[in-house]
């Protein structure tokens, strides 16, 4: 007999399955011995008042033990001499497009600019030692993309856009925790996703699909108009040809080169609203108190606590991005003369910080000549503007903090309410980012129409949550890579590029995504469309 309940219970209840057998026991008159598993379908914690609880969904086992292992198996078949279509990275978009169309019969051909995940980590490690980044390499490109370092959110709001449970189920087959199919907000971590990722890789080579590592793509290989493959750079410096019935192009938000190349060869862009600001870091413990609203904070048996705040300011939306509690900050740029800050934790969540974006909001129409004249253009970079303008603010705000942190990979920092208030740090908190801080005043050299903004945006959520607002809190800058600053126009109902048949730009890279399960969900969706294309 299999019982699904509805529980409220107090965390120190809820910590373990042992737990929970026992209070369903005692509140349903079932004797223990019976209950051979209990199994949590949803998670929530309500700390909305001083006494925290717990809500729970369960599937209760009574004599008789579960008939499966908690998550749905996808099948996928062998590929080998099967129509072929290429892949353009292996970040989540492209991992979940290649599986996709292994499940639909098209063997994949996945490229990645970047190492495996593995070798990939040594290059990051190498970051905080010798201030050096490999422009290959690095925490946005590489096997598992920008979301392979990062906290692994799963948590989305694009259900309708795709199969939200189907993602979470895949990752499950490959080796994540069945916990991510309960939880409300769900994570892998830093620590657990590269296990996971080359999983995934295995299962494309196993079935007959391919993934080639340090092989760039340069150009597409067009005829009358349709895209028939891409040429690509190995890391030897020899090219080469893949042709493919097909290409997804799903690069990432940080693949520039990619957005110039389309730039010059006349392939139809457009510039698109981004987001810009700081990496904000506060002892997680704080976070804890204000959360949870005690003073002992989480205690044993409650997580690092999140949050999520946002607010209107000058017709902006100022707000938080990617939080990250109990996480670190981390070296995010992809090349040199660059600072950019991203944050990530492990699955634990157990680090003495806790971390969040903190952007405004950038419209098109913001950046007008005298808005991009208020940053210093990057030498021997060429100006663009049109469609790439987002793309080179983006990059005249990474070289200005670059210079501030003495052009190496230190960052830029400032204590919160100094900040606020327009004053200068004499010393900085300890803090997770390990190149190291360097005090300057970001409300100054930061353009006035975002560090205004984020002055009076951290004014309203000092109000909101009270001790928030705080000196004990750091900004790092900076934060410019919330989403892509480009998008490539696609057909609404075939996905391809409105002007290239058989091209399918994907994810984030292509600006149709905003996180690991919205572009998993748009790489299966690509995929799909593909396999239709093909099929004609």
């Amino acid at each position: 007999m299999v019982k699904e309940l509805q529980l409220r219970i107090l965390p120190e209840q809820a910590a373990s399955e042992q737990n929970i057998r026992k209070y369903v026991s005692q509140e349903h008159g079932i004797s223990e011995k019976e209950i051979n598993c209990v199994r949590v379908l949803k998670r929530s914690i309500d700390a909305r008042q001083r006494t925290i609880y717990v809500n729970l969904k369960v599937e209760v086992f009574v004599n008789e033990q579960p008939a499966d292992d908690g998550y749905q198996h996808t099948e996928y078949q062998n590929v080998e001499g099967r129509p072929q279509a290429v892949v353009v990275g292996a970040g989540p978009g492209g991992l979940f497009a290649a599986l996709r169309l292994i499940e639909l019969g098209i063997r994949p051909v996945v490229i990645e600019r970047g190492k495996n995940v593995h070798e990939r980590r040594r290059d990051i490690a190498q970051i905080s030692r010798t201030h050096m980044v490999d422009p290959e390499s690095n925490f946005s490109f590489g096997e598992g993309g920008a979301g392979a370092f990062s906290d692994g959110k799963l948590y989305t709001r694009s259900k309708k856009r795709g199969n939200v449970e189907k993602i979470l189920n895949v990752f499950c087959q490959h080796g994540a925790s069945t916990a991510i199919l309960s939880d409300a907000h769900p994570h892998l971590g830093t620590d657990r996703l590269p296990a996971i990722i080359e999983n995934m890789r295995n299962t494309i080579i196993q079935c007959g699909g391919e993934v080639r590592f340090q092989t760039k793509m340069t150009s597409l290989l067009m005829k009358d108009n349709r895209v028939t493959g891409v040429v690509a750079q190995c890391a030897d410096g020899s090219e080469v040809e893949l042709n493919g019935e097909g290409v997804i192009i799903a690069t990432g938000h940080s693949a520039r080169d990619v957005y110039k190349y389309m730039y010059a060869h006349g392939i139809e862009i457009e510039a698109k609203d981004i987001a810009v600001g700081v990496r904000l870091e506060h002892p997680s413990q704080l976070i804890d108190q204000i959360q949870y609203h005690r003073r002992e904070g989480r205690g044993e048996y409650l997580p690092a606590a999140e949050y999520s705040y946002v607010t209107q300011v000058e017709g902006r939306g100022v707000y938080s991005f990617c939080m990250c509690p109990g996480g670190t900050v981390v070296p995010a740029a992809s090349g040199p003369r660059q600072i950019v800050v991203n944050g990530m934790s492990n699955a634990a969540r157990n680090s003495p910080w806790s971390n969040s974006g903190m952007v405004v909001e950038l419209h098109t129409e913001d950046l007008d000549e005298d808005s991009l004249k208020s940053l210093a253009p990057v030498p021997d970079e060429e100006i663009h503007g049109g469609p790439l303008r987002m793309m080179e603010f983006q990059q005249r705000l990474e070289y200005a903090a670059w210079l501030q942190g003495n052009m190496r990979q230190t960052a830029p920092a400032q204590r919160m309410a100094h900040f606020v208030n327009g004053k200068g740090s004499y010393d900085l908190p300890k803090s997770s980012y390990t190149p190291g801080l360097i005090s300057t005043p970001i409300h100054f050299w930061m353009p006035r129409f975002i560090a205004s903004r984020l002055q009076q945006g951290f004014k309203n959520f000092g109000r909101t949550a009270h001790g928030f607002l705080t000196n004990e809190a750091v900004l790092i800058g900076v934060e410019t890579r919330t989403s892509a600053p480009v998008r490539i126009p696609r057909d609404h109902d075939t996905l391809q590029h409105i002007r290239l048949e058989g091209l399918f730009p994907c994810g984030e890279g292509a600006g149709y995504a905003g996180g690991i399960v919205s572009a998993a969900v748009d790489g299966e969706r690509c995929a799909e469309m593909l396999k239709e294309y093909v099929v004609k």
